[in-house]
C-alpha cells in the first residue's frame, strides 16, 4: 500500500471513529436532556404543590423547610417569627389578591437564587407562600455537570473504539483495492508479450497474403492485425491506469515533459493513417519548447488518443486542426475536426469507461476518453469536449506548465485560438 492509499485509510478510519463518536454522544446528550427536561417538570410540580398546601394550609409558625408564609388582612403583613429574605413578602401581589380575590403565581430572582411565589386568598386574609429554590437549581446543575462529562467521556471512548473498528472495517477494503491494482498491473504486463506475439505473426502473414495475391486471407489477416492491435491498445490502458493508482506522491517529480515535441512526434506517427482515410491534419505549435510536468509517456497517449479518435470520426476529406498554446499559467492542446460531431448533452458521458455513442463504427473498445480523463486530472489538469452534430467535435486539454522563458510563451504558428474554435463550428 502505497502513501496515498495509507492517508486515505488513515481518514477513513478516523471518520469512522468520529462518526461513532459523535452519535454515542448525541444518544447520550438526548438523553441527558430528557432526563433535565424530566426533572424540572418534576421539581416545578413538588414546588408548585408546596406552594399551593402553604397558602391552602400552611401557618406562619410552621412553614415546610426552605419556605415562607405571610399573612395579609388589608393593612399589615404579619411575616411570624422566622425572618423572611431581603425583598418578600411580595407586598404588590398582596394587594392585588386582597382586592381581586383572584390567586397570583410568580418567580422571582433574587438573592442569586429564585423563589416561587403563590399569592391567594383565605378566608378574610390572604396568604403568600414563597419557596427558595436554591436546592433544585443546584441539582440542575449537578446534572448538567454530570451529563457532560458524561457526554465527553463518551466521545472520547467511542472514538477510540470507532478507530479500532474502522481499522479492522477499512483494512480488507485497503488490502482488496491493493489486490486488484497488483492484478490489473499484472496481467496486463502478462497479456503484453502474447499480445505482441501474435500481433507480430499477423502481420508477417497479411505480408505474405499482399504477395500470394489472395484478397479474402489478405481481409481477414488485416482484420485479425486490426483485432489483435486494440487488444494492445486494451492493455496498454489497463497498465497505465494501475501504474496512475499506483504512483505514490512522494516520488522524485518527472523531467518536464515538452508538448512542442510531443504533439510533432504524435502527429507524424499519424500521417499515414491519415493519408490513407484521405483526412487533412494541420497542427499550430509554439517554436520553442512548450514544458510540462508530468510523465511523457502517459501525456503522449493524451495526445495520441485524441488524434485517433478525431481520425475514427473524420470521414475522407475531413479535416483536423490541432493547436498548442501557453495560456495564463497553462498549456493549452485543441484537437477539432469536422467529422460527425456528438449531442452537447453526451459531453460529459463520453469520457464514462466503456462509453460508445450512437454511430461509432469500428471505435475502439477499452477505456479510452475515461482514461485520458484520468491520466489528464492526475496531472492536475482538465479536459473538455464540445460537439456539434454533423459538423464535428473539439477536445480540450489544459495542464499547468512549468516555469520557461517568456520568449516561448505564445509564439505559435498559422492561426490563432479564435480560428480554432470556428473550425469543429463552421466547417
Amino acid at each position: 500500500m502505497d502513501s496515498a492509499e495509507r492517508r486515505i485509510v488513515r481518514r477513513a478510519r478516523l471518520r469512522i471513529g468520529l462518526l461513532v463518536g459523535l452519535s454515542i454522544s448525541a444518544l447520550l446528550l438526548l438523553g441527558g436532556g430528557i432526563s433535565y427536561a424530566a426533572l424540572i417538570r418534576s421539581q416545578e410540580a413538588q414546588i408548585q404543590r408546596e406552594l399551593e398546601w402553604g397558602t391552602t394550609y400552611g401557618t406562619i409558625a410552621g412553614p415546610p423547610a426552605c419556605s415562607w408564609i405571610f399573612q395579609y388582612d388589608g393593612s399589615t403583613v404579619d411575616t411570624g417569627t422566622n425572618p423572611p429574605p431581603p425583598g418578600f413578602p411580595v407586598r404588590k401581589a398582596l394587594e392585588t389578591v386582597a382586592a381581586t380575590g383572584a390567586t397570583e403565581i410568580t418567580t422571582v430572582t433574587r438573592n442569586e437564587t429564585v423563589y416561587h411565589v403563590r399569592t391567594a386568598a383565605r378566608g378574610d386574609t390572604v396568604v403568600q407562600a414563597v419557596f427558595d429554590a436554591r436546592f433544585q437549581l443546584s441539582d440542575r446543575r449537578h446534572l448538567l455537570l454530570a451529563f457532560s462529562l458524561a457526554a465527553a467521556v463518551g466521545l472520547l471512548a467511542a472514538t477510540l473504539t470507532g478507530v479500532l473498528v474502522g481499522r479492522r472495517a477499512v483494512a480488507p477494503l485497503a488490502e482488496a483495492l491493493t489486490r486488484q491494482r497488483r492484478f490489473v498491473a499484472d496481467a496486463s504486463h502478462e497479456l503484453r508479450t502474447p499480445i505482441a506475439q501474435v500481433h507480430t505473426r499477423a502481420q508477417l502473414l497479411a505480408q505474405r497474403a499482399r504477395t500470394g495475391r489472395s484478397s479474402t486471407d489478405l481481409h481477414d489477416l488485416e482484420r485479425l492485425v486490426g483485432t489483435t492491435r486494440r487488444l494492445g491498445e486494451i492493455v496498454d490502458d489497463l497498465l497505465l491506469s494501475a501504474q496512475l493508482a499506483a504512483a505514490p506522491s512522494g516520488q522524485q517529480p518527472n523531467p518536464p515533459v515538452d508538448l512542442t515535441s510531443l504533439v510533432g512526434a504524435t502527429v507524424a506517427a499519424e500521417t499515414e493513417r491519415a493519408a490513407e482515410r484521405q483526412v487533412t491534419v494541420t497542427v499550430e505549435a509554439p517554436d520553442g519548447p512548450l514544458p510540462v510536468p508530468g510523465v511523457e509517456s502517459a501525456l503522449r497517449r493524451v495526445v495520441g488518443e485524441l488524434l485517433a479518435n478525431a481520425l475514427v470520426h473524420t470521414p475522407a476529406g475531413g479535416r483536423i486542426h490541432l493547436a498548442l498554446q501557453a495560456r495564463d499559467g497553462y498549456a493549452e492542446i485543441v484537437v477539432a475536426d469536422t467529422g460527425e460531431g456528438f449531442d452537447q448533452a453526451d459531453a460529459r458521458r463520453i469520457f464514462d469507461r466503456f462509453h460508445r455513442g450512437a454511430g461509432s463504427g469500428d471505435q475502439r473498445f477499452g477505456l479510452g476518453l475515461a482514461l485520458l480523463q484520468e491520466v489528464v486530472t492526475s496531472h492536475h489538469g482538465t479536459i473538455a469536449a464540445e460537439g456539434y452534430p454533423g459538423r464535428g467535435a473539439i477536445f480540450t486539454v489544459r495542464l499547468p506548465t512549468t516555469r520557461f522563458p517568456a520568449s516561448t510563451q505564445g509564439q505559435l504558428r498559422g492561426v490563432r485560438w479564435q480560428r480554432v474554435r470556428q473550425l469543429g463550428a463552421d466547417t
